[in-house]
């Protein structure tokens, strides 16, 4: 129970709150309810306060990070919270000051200043220099219901804060409200199909809060100066407060707090070929000889649901013939494979009955526990670990949010559950987590000559340092559906989780008619227009077929977008360079990189695609132009003639249904290699560096071997390229380190871009300068 002076608080919060919409200050005739006793000291970590019996600690984890932990009645009950790294990675401590006066106790670091107010206390963060980030509320910031669910005793937590009257807010997870900036929007954080869980708020001020709890959570700031984040369950007020201020830092900090994302195989940035289903690996096997024989690039083929004999067993039904084999000769033929497999088992599977005799189930539910050790490795040895060892080369984890037997009413269905963690209240959101690090630990255990790379439809704090990439669910072949899915995944961009992806074309037919309807081969031109510069390539749906020949009005352009993806593999293979070694953001909302501009603070149809490029989909049905907005920059280039255009300032653009707008910055240098028809082929042909004047620039161009972890012990190279604008001298550094089959020498192209030296005009080849690179350092004058 509360102690007395708690009960007293709760009880006049909303007449407080009341108050608070009227002022933040006293009115006249107004008074102040009895405020409980408060104290602050100094910890060994930071600040221990107290108001009344609850017992808060304010821990100094980075120059730019603290976290904050709140309990009532001094309660010593901890939760589990297995998506942080252990303590000395995810909270190292930094030198900090400590000083009191009569109003307040103030924390202050190198990089940020937490403020304890001794009368409301409420905690105030700002930066070193004392400009106000965010503060919670001063009327009763912190509340505790008592609640019984699922037979324990628990509270709903609440905290409250006061924002500022101008700042965005973004991150949150993916979800198909089609909104960028949720400033003034009330979110629900519960994992369901095309809706994800991530309880991390950026804002554009340059500060971020992660709530750190599994429970379904409201995030509400309905009422623009009030936000406040609430949770059916847990046993404290939990979060992260992290300062930037840009926003790349914010993600490196959440990343050295919940892991960093690995390398994932350079196939897997290639093209994914899918369909709701191939029925055999026969039919996959002739696709994939009509891929090859008419040189369209791809790099997977996925086996979708159905293929077993019984959901939870790996036994195939009888349309499979010798497996091995089959994956065999794909493999012969440079084509991955990936298999759907779920964490929803069919009561009359052998894994499923060998999981409930050890009473390994979620109760209630046809799912096995994930966070359950136990059941993790059953789930492993019975299922995916049987596959891998088949030579599948992915695993599609479906259904991980989890989903349960129809019907299936859109409720995130831990919620009432127990778990061998606790409380499925208070871990709602765990689950897909825990089971994609459960199969990503026991593939490395296994191996480590084969990537991770697993496709799951959920995510949570954490999961980006499993080698899983997140699609957005059973989303509708509709514009409206193409539209939400550009918003979402910046937000879950913005979340800190780096790979993303959606079924191209959308999952559910909304169309009556054939797929031949001219209106539908436009949207799917579109949608693959805009999946080209996803991170992860990728199409799937429910259509009867789905490859870029059912497409004839439109294949041409769908063949020139996968050819240019292909094409344009060094400079993709090396953001994910980038993405694991300084913890890069690919697929960039143009708030992260022009965060003082508010302009682009509520543009969630445009994103940068690594440094260079500038993407805007096309998301209206007969468009042949679209308004873009070009940020700040010397000069932008139009990617497809070379033509200049002048930056901070919106233009409308040409958009033919073959070529979506894009616009290259100024000072890019963009590596382009040859016609390839899978990602490890030619690696050793040559490569153009695409040269974008008015500033000067930098590029890392990365290689490996593309597959296993060897890159984790060094063997990768990378070769540093600086363009002085000035002086016109492109400099290709010394190479740095080394690996198995690196090629020794390499030609490359320079070329200056300018008009009529797009893409589309062939880039003007015969224009550039060629030059031979032996891995010593040489410059090249381009004037």
């Amino acid at each position: 129970m509360l102690s007395p002076p708690f009960r007293i608080s709760i009880a006049a919060a909303s007449f407080v709150l009341s108050c608070s919409l009227i002022a933040h200050s006293q009115m006249p005739g107004q008074s102040i309810p009895d405020q409980p006793r408060i104290a602050a000291q100094q910890s060994e970590g930071g600040i221990r306060a107290t108001v009344a019996s609850e017992i808060l600690d304010i821990v100094v984890c980075a120059d730019s990070v603290v976290h904050v932990i709140a309990k009532p009645n001094g309660s010593t009950q901890d939760s589990q919270h297995p998506w942080m790294l252990n303590a000395k990675q995810s909270c190292a401590g930094a030198p900090f000051q400590f000083a009191q006066d009569e109003k307040s106790a103030t924390l202050t670091t190198a990089r940020l200043r937490v403020v304890f107010d001794l009368k409301r206390g409420n905690l105030s963060f700002l930066t070193e220099s004392g400009n106000p980030l965010i503060n919670e509320g001063s009327s009763i910031p912190r509340t505790y219901e008592p609640m019984q669910l699922n037979g324990d005793q628990t509270y709903r937590v609440t905290d409250r804060f006061s924002p500022d009257a101008t700042e965005a807010f973004y991150g949150l997870g993916q979800h198909q409200n089609g909104m960028f900036n949720y400033r003034g929007a009330t979110i629900e954080l519960g994992q369901n199909n095309t809706d994800v869980a991530m309880p991390v708020l950026v804002s554009s001020k340059g500060y971020a809060l992660m709530w750190n709890t599994a429970s379904l959570t409201y995030v509400d700031n309905r009422f623009p100066l009030e936000l406040t984040l609430s949770s059916m369950a847990g046993e404290s007020v939990d979060y992260y407060f992290m300062y930037g201020p840009e926003m790349d830092t914010i993600i490196h900090e959440y990343r050295s707090m919940t892991g960093h994302a690995p390398m994932l195989p350079k196939w897997a940035y290639g093209f994914f070929q899918s369909k709701d289903r191939y029925v055999s690996l026969d039919e996959i096997a002739g696709i994939v000889q009509r891929y090859r024989a008419e040189h369209i690039p791809i790099d997977a083929m996925v086996q979708d649901w159905f293929w077993w004999k019984t959901e939870g067993d790996p036994e195939f039904n009888s349309k499979y013939h010798d497996v091995s084999k089959d994956l065999e000769m794909l493999h012969e033929q440079h084509v991955h494979s990936m298999i759907s497999v779920w964490g929803l088992l069919d009561p009359a599977s052998e894994t499923y009955k060998t999981l409930e005799a050890q009473h390994l189930n979620v109760p209630d539910a046809h799912v096995y526990d994930a966070s359950n050790p136990d059941a993790r490795d059953i789930y492993w040895k019975r299922l995916p670990g049987v596959l891998l060892a088949q030579g599948w080369d992915a695993f599609w984890l479906d259904s991980a949010e989890p989903e349960e037997y129809w019907p299936h009413m859109g409720d995130a269905i831990l919620r009432n559950k127990r778990l061998a963690i606790g409380n499925g209240a208070q871990y709602t959101n765990v689950f897909p987590f825990m089971h994609t690090v459960g199969v990503q630990d026991h593939w490395k255990a296994t191996t480590d000559r084969k990537r991770v790379f697993l496709l799951t439809r959920s995510a949570f704090l954490g999961q980006q340092r499993v080698g899983a990439t997140v699609w957005s669910g059973d989303v509708y072949s509709t514009y409206w559906g193409l539209a939400h899915q550009v918003a979402a995944g910046l937000n879950f961009a913005l979340s800190g989780y780096p790979y993303w992806t959606t079924d191209i074309g959308g999952y559910w037919p909304p169309y009556q008619g054939s797929l031949e309807e001219p209106a539908y081969q436009e949207l799917y031109a579109r949608w693959f227009e805009f999946g080209t510069f996803c991170p992860i390539f990728r199409t799937h749906g429910h259509r009867p077929h789905n490859e870029m020949w059912a497409y004839s009005e439109v294949e041409p352009t769908l063949i020139r977008y996968d050819k240019l993806r292909y094409r344009l593999m060094p400079y993709i293979y090396s953001l994910a360079w980038k993405v694991s070694s300084e913890d890069y953001t690919i697929q960039r909302p143009l708030v992260m990189d022009w965060r003082n501009d508010q302009e682009t603070w509520n543009i969630g149809d445009q994103f940068m695609f690594g440094p260079a490029i500038l993407v805007n989909p096309v998301l209206k049905a007969n468009a042949t132009r679209r308004s873009v907005y070009l940020p700040e920059s010397p000069a932008w280039y139009d990617f497809w003639t070379g033509e200049k255009v002048t930056g901070g300032q919106e233009i409308e653009a040409d958009a033919p249904l073959d070529r979506m707008p894009l616009y290259v910055r100024a000072g890019s240098i963009i590596p382009m290699g040859p016609e390839i028809e899978y990602a490890t082929q030619n690696p050793d042909g040559p490569i153009d560096l695409r040269i974008y004047r008015g500033a000067d620039g930098t590029f890392d161009l990365y290689e490996d071997s593309g597959d296993s972890y060897d890159y984790e012990k060094g063997q990768h190279a990378v070769i540093p390229m600086r363009w002085d604008d000035r002086n016109g001298v492109l400099t290709v550094g010394a190479r740095q380190g080394t690996y198995p089959g690196m090629t020794q020498k390499r030609t490359f192209r320079a070329v200056l871009v300018d008009k009529g030296m797009g893409v589309a005009e062939g880039g003007a080849a015969a224009a550039g300068k060629e030059f031979t690179y032996d891995g010593e350092q040489i410059r090249v004058d381009l004037r």
